[in-house]
């Protein structure tokens, strides 16, 4: 699954999930970006989904 990055340098990395950190948590490890929930926000900076680009 692809990773995304956003523009504050925080990766989304679909095998750890969001289960640890920010507001949002609770994320399963193996959630792909595209399936997180509309109202998902970095957790870092609380950044929206669009401000997220796929890492290469």
């Amino acid at each position: 699954m692809d990773k995304y990055e956003c523009v504050c340098g925080y990766v989304y990395d679909p095998a750890i999930g969001d289960a640890d950190t920010g507001v949002d948590a609770g994320v399963d490890a193996g959630t792909a970006f595209a399936d997180l929930p509309e109202d998902w926000v970095c957790p870092l900076c609380g950044a929206s989904k669009d401000n997220f680009e796929k890492v290469d």
